[in-house]
This record gives structure tokens, sequence and C-alpha cells, in this order.
């Protein structure tokens, strides 16, 4: 069966979704201990949470990136996860889905949360034709996320670092059976109607 052009695929179950983000220890270890963010962490900055392991390991080079070391799976809320995808706009101007790229700004401006559908990658971290889902949270929304939406926070640091050398060693089906078991997310009709091109 053809992969959808855009789709949200992702570790969940009924009530929760699984996003990952990259930090710095300073912030990481902390927030895996007290599985909430510390003061350390900056609130009022725009952060991003993306579902795909695969596309953070693509952004965080496998947790080799200055200040991304430590990769957390975080674990939140769906009523959350939803809430962000009602209340966003997406990053860039699309002509037909927006008035004009005044009504777009407009929008952006007054969003809370901010959507781009990025190349989805494989286990070389190589873009593949289809794209997922990265949330951009600010304002109200990082506030929510931090305070309210968050279940658990699980360092895969080790485990990012595992698949990486079985990867470099040409072992793709043992990396491959190692990743986290993400599937098709279920969002009610409609929720998704403003970002989808």
């Amino acid at each position: 069966m053809e992969e959808p052009h855009r789709r949200i695929r992702a570790l969940h179950t009924a009530s929760t979704i699984t996003v990952y983000q990259a930090y710095s220890p300073e912030i990481g270890l902390p927030a895996i201990r007290d599985g909430r963010f510390p003061a350390a962490w900056k609130p009022d900055r725009m952060t991003w949470i993306k579902p795909s392991f695969l596309w953070m390991m693509y952004r965080c080079g496998w947790g080799t990136k200055e200040g991304q070391q430590t990769v957390l799976a975080v674990e939140i809320s769906r009523e959350g996860f939803e809430w962000a995808l009602r209340h966003a706009c997406l990053s860039h101007f699309v002509p037909g889905l927006h008035a004009d790229q005044a009504e777009w700004k407009r929008k952006l401006r007054r969003a809370p949360t901010r959507v781009q559908w990025d190349p989805e990658r494989d286990l070389r971290l190589r873009p593949l034709p289809y794209r997922s889902l990265q949330l951009g949270l600010a304002g109200e929304a990082t506030a929510r996320y931090a305070q309210e939406w968050i279940v658990g926070i699980e360092d895969v640091t080790p485990l990012a670092k595992q698949v990486h050398r079985q990867v470099r060693a040409g072992e793709l089906e043992q990396a491959a059976a190692l990743l986290p078991q993400e599937r098709p997310y279920p969002v009610a009709e409609g929720v998704l109607t403003h970002l989808r091109r």
C-alpha cells in the first residue's frame, strides 16, 4: 500500500503519543530524572516536538550534535497533542489554503503552534518521498506542554547510539528491529484540514 504524502506516524497508546526532543545534558538529564523540564529550560522559546524517531536522529545526528547529546522520548497526552494540532498554523504560506501572504502571517503570529511537514528519513537518514509532522510550540502551547501534557520522559540516547552502531556496521535489519513501533496516528475528521497542503 502506498504511503500518503503527509501523515502523522508515531508510537502511541489509547491516551498518549510519544514525541522526541534532544537537549544538552544540562537540560536533558534533569528532565529524565524528574519527569519534567528543569529551570534551565526556556519556556519563552519555541520548542519543536517530533513524533518520528528517525527524523529526530537526522536532526540531532544520532545524539552527537552540540547541545543535542541527550535524546528524550516525551510521552504526552493525546488530548494535548490534538489541542496543539487544532490551534496550529502551517509554518509556510500555501496559495489556496491561505487567502494571501498577509492572512497567513496574521494567523502565524496568533497561533500558539506551527506545523512543518518534513521528509521522513530512512535508517541512513536519507529523505523518503513522503513527509512527517514536526510541531512547534510557543507561548500558551509551551506552557501547556511543560505543565499539563507530559506523562513521562525517557532517555533514549542509548537506543539512538545502538541503532547508529548497527547502521554503521551495515546491520540494517537488526537496526530496524530496535526502532520504536510507529504507526499511523488517528486524528478526528477535520483536525488536519488546515494543515494538509
